[in-house]
């Protein structure tokens, strides 16, 4: 039988969940180069509360010994004598919204410093179709001097993780796996197969793969954009846009979206990497970048509306006070990546207005860092000219609107969150 030891490259919101359940049964190293990070986890803490202290610690090992379990290292040689290295680094856009493989190009040079023969490095990030072994893989050849599918194998596993999502957790969702040879696919997938309780798909090649992840998440981003767009046309035919979905709602094959802000690492990325790719072979995609410039509109959009009802409201726009309710990418966790609630602030500041942004989820270390503003963790006691309720938390239910704002108060709900609450206490 196989002795199985796991590096897993880069703990954030995707590497973290898969290193503390692979560690349930196989010793797991995982490495991060960043050492605050490393500490934090060994403490038994996790920053992104994907991971609950509890769970985290029940994993922890105080080496990168040979006994299950988990050891999180920011030192390259812990992860030396691994024979399977899992790569789950970010991969973001630049700021002309083109793919930046630099993290993964980087991760890739580790993995090629320690790997050895017959070792299998398997790929989670999302890419476009062909990124892993055109891109990757001559990183790691040219790093160890060794040869692939002779030396050494790959795979892709794209992550499905949904940040905040504490029902859907890495093992309750099924895995799509793949190999570099059918061989190698086969032991890609009994591995993730072994602690994946909701079961794999074997794809037949690496690019099958990695067109299947990209195109889960553009589809998505191109049906949100269809309802973001009938937004903007019933705002102007005065049309409850809820109420219509609603209604439209009743049919049963009628797909459930909702108008919003879409940013986070996935959605408001992954068709970029796509288009890219299109592009390269001839092809100029239409539907997939319409849809990206409708959703990267929507928060100018947003900020016109709101600007819009406080003209007619009578409310002096420059100089009023303005609350933003929440600046995380979604509800009910701490990740800021690519939100789009930054757009609608940044359009808002150009009226000169005074922006006061509560949200108890967010680290203002981070969004200070990353944005350059301030959040508070605490509700504000002052009044306020308008309140924009940008992402629906939770912690938001209890918040009293009337006490917050002045006799005349725009309140711009962008997720119907207050609305809805009020719909379901009339039928409890």
């Amino acid at each position: 039988m196989e002795k199985i030891k796991i590096g897993i490259i880069g703990l954030g919101y995707v590497g973290l969940p898969l290193a503390r359940l692979f560690a349930t049964k196989y010793p797991v190293v995982g490495f991060d180069i960043n050492k605050k990070r490393v500490d934090e986890l060994m403490s038994g803490k996790d920053h992104t509360l994907e991971v609950e202290e509890s769970i985290l610690k029940a994993v922890l090992k105080k080496s990168a010994n040979d006994q299950a379990g988990l050891y999180c290292s920011c030192n390259i040689d812990d992860i030396k004598d691994c024979n399977y290295y899992i790569i789950t680094v970010p991969t973001p856009v630049d700021k002309n919204n083109r793919p930046d493989l630099t993290p993964l190009c980087k991760a890739s040079e580790t993995v090629g410093k320690v790997i050895g023969k017959g070792d299998i490095v398997i790929y989670e990030s999302t890419v476009y179709p062909g990124a892993t072994e055109e891109d990757c893989i001559p990183v790691v050849e040219k790093v160890s001097g060794l040869k692939y599918n002779t030396d050494f194998y790959a795979g892709y596993s794209p992550e499905r993780i949904n940040p905040g999502d504490k029902e859907h957790t890495v093992e309750k969702i099924k895995k799509v796996t793949s190999g570099s040879t059918p061989k190698i696919g086969e032991k890609v997938n009994a591995l993730y197969a072994s602690v994946i309780t909701a079961g794999t798909h074997l794809a037949p090649t690496i690019k099958v793969a990695e067109a299947a992840k990209v195109i889960e998440n553009s589809q998505r981003d191109i049906n949100i954009a269809f309802v973001n767009e009938l937004k903007k046309i019933f705002d102007r035919m005065d049309i409850d846009t809820n109420a219509v979905l609603e209604a439209a709602g009743t049919k049963w094959n009628f797909l459930p979206f909702k108008p919003g802000l879409v940013g986070g690492h996935c959605i408001g990325v992954d068709p970029y990497y796509l288009a890219q790719k299109a592009q390269e072979y001839g092809y100029h995609p239409e539907i997939i970048l319409a849809g990206r410039r409708l959703n990267d509109s929507m928060g100018e959009y947003v900020a016109s509306q709101v600007v819009k009802q406080m003209i007619k409201k009578g409310i002096q726009v420059k100089g009023s006070n303005i609350l933003i309710l929440g600046i995380t990418f979604k509800e009910n966790c701490p990740d800021i990546r690519n939100t789009k609630v930054v757009d609608v602030i940044n359009a808002l500041k150009e009226y000169d207005t005074n922006i006061t942004i509560y949200d108890p989820w967010a680290n203002p270390k981070e969004v200070m860092h990353e944005y350059g503003l301030n959040v508070l963790n605490e509700i504000s006691e002052d009044e306020f000219d308008t309140i924009v309720l940008a992402v629906s938390h939770n912690k938001f239910e209890n918040i009293d609107i009337h006490s917050l704002s002045h006799n005349i108060c725009v309140v711009y709900d962008i997720k119907n969150f207050f609305s809805r609450k009020q719909h379901l206490e009339r039928h409890k």
